[in-house]
């Protein structure tokens, strides 16, 4: 089944109202790794709900999150060859860490990159409070893999932010755990991929990868903890490309240049997972 542009273009992604808990707000800083050292006060304000808490602001991707819409036959899409290209996050404010909150979902683009290199499908989503609070925009890329050649439009593509040359001025190594995207999942991002061996298999991987989403979320701990000494308010957006799937149990090494460019790579394998990475830090 071949895509349908137009449809796809205009697919009706359903609004997502939810009631966000300060227990789930602790519960997505767990699941990005934050507590895992012990003896870090800092990152108490994140996971302890006796403290005055604070929200990761990559909690942003899974607030109002509409789920694997793209599982749902009526897109046309090869679901279980998906990948997360790119992840982008504007923070307007601040989030919550608990209240009503509203998520609105829409496809902003597909990129035909022609027969047997798949489509890039660009999507937006808003996340307001129940006032009509504009917390964060998210912006992602989805990769779909076994889709070109629909017969879509060339572009245009999203420009990646460039590497800097020359040594990163910051490196910061956080692990994962090896059931991470078992507990990562619970913040609404049940692609299979993710758990089941077999469904990974199916994928061309040998074993289910941790979400990009979480990638993201270890990636961010690291930034705020860098630039903004866990100031988590201070970070007003990043960007990024994921370059390669992380397996739960890697260790995550991000390097920073000062000038909010970044990128990160695997300490057992070499390889580079996330690349042309930039954020914004206000002090």
């Amino acid at each position: 089944m071949a895509i349908d542009y137009e449809k796809l273009l205009n697919f009706p992604i359903p609004e997502v109202r939810q009631t966000l808990t300060k227990r789930d707000s602790v519960f997505y800083a767990l699941s990005v790794g934050l507590g895992q050292d012990p003896m870090d006060e800092r990152q108490l304000d994140f996971v302890d709900h006796h403290r005055d808490l604070k929200a990761m602001p990559s909690m942003a991707v899974v607030l109002g999150h509409p789920g694997f819409w793209l599982r749902n036959p009526e897109t046309g899409v090869d679901a279980v060859r998906v990948v997360h290209g790119e992840q982008g996050i504007e923070i307007h404010k601040p989030l919550p860490v608990e209240g009503e909150i509203i998520g609105t979902t829409r496809v902003t683009g597909i990129v035909d990159k022609g027969e047997d290199k798949g489509a890039l499908l660009y999507s937006e989503k808003q996340v307001r409070g129940a006032d009509g609070t504009l917390y964060a925009t998210t912006r992602s890329t989805t990769f779909l893999r076994g889709d070109g050649g629909f017969g879509g439009p060339s572009g245009p593509v999203k420009p990646p932010h460039p590497v800097p040359e020359g040594e990163p001025d910051i490196v910061v190594d956080l692990p994962t755990r090896s059931e991470q995207a078992l507990y990562y999942r619970l913040n609404g991002d049940d692609n299979p991929l993710h758990a089941s061996p077999s469904v990974a298999a199916k994928a061309g991987f040998p074993r289910p990868i941790l979400h990009g989403l979480c990638t993201l979320g270890v990636v961010t701990h690291a930034l705020i903890r860098a630039l903004a000494d866990y100031d988590s308010a201070a970070l007003k957006s990043l960007d990024l490309r994921f370059s390669s799937p992380v397996y739960p149990g890697e260790t995550i090494r991000t390097e920073i240049w000062r000038d909010g460019a970044f990128r990160a790579r695997l300490l057992e394998r070499d390889v580079v997972v996330v690349n042309n990475g930039k954020a914004v830090i206000h002090g």
